[in-house]
């Protein structure tokens, strides 16, 4: 397992190894070469520079940023899916715009809870803004709409084996639903928009 560190904690890191290098280095000047204290804390601070910029060359671009729910770099195929397949399903969702996502690319979770009704396109007026759903940003909102899921009364109608195969099915973002409570907000912003 890799552990994975900011560049900042590194930074620091290396500013603390660069220092005591330095330390060591004016230690020995006074006492192995006899220099003064002076001349020795110079000879230290200066190998510090040294040590530092050298091991700050050398990590430089060596980090990756922490990953989390605000910081995921941005990947258009699934974990788990290979490139080929994914850039199959891009040119089949180019060549049918209007096809939904009938079940997930990798073909886990089929099997998990009921199917909700799904819409080919958005009723009325067009979707309702899904991302007023605490949860849901602009990227979660367009897989909502790519697996037929326009309007809030849809999500606030999904009973517990519903919410169970949408909690599965949604790849990238596996478990959401009931962890944000999609169900009550729908309810309530459905009721809102009524």
């Amino acid at each position: 397992m890799r552990l994975e560190r900011n560049s900042g904690a590194v930074l620091i890191e290396t500013g603390m190894f660069a220092g005591m290098v330095g330390v060591v280095a004016g230690v020995m000047l006074m006492v192995v070469f006899a220099k003064g204290f002076i001349a020795a804390i110079f000879a230290g601070v200066i190998v510090a520079a040294i040590v530092f910029v050298a091991m700050w060359l050398m990590m430089r671009g060596t980090l990756e940023a922490p990953r989390g729910p605000g910081n995921i770099a941005p990947n258009k195929t699934a974990i788990g899916q290979p490139v080929a397949a994914s850039k199959a399903n891009s040119a089949a969702k180019a060549a049918a715009p209007t096809a939904k996502a009938e079940a997930p690319a990798d073909g886990g979770g089929e099997d998990i809870g009921t199917k909700p009704q799904m819409l080919e396109a958005p009723r009325g007026d067009g979707p309702d803004d899904l991302k007023r759903i605490k949860g849901v940003g602009p990227k979660l909102e367009e897989l909502m709409h790519s697996m037929g899921f326009y309007h809030f009364d849809q999500i606030a109608a999904w009973t517990e084996d519903e919410i169970a195969w949408v909690d599965e099915n949604l790849i990238g973002f596996k478990g959401r639903v009931t962890r944000d409570d999609w169900v009550t907000q729908a309810r309530e912003l459905a009721a809102e928009t009524s």
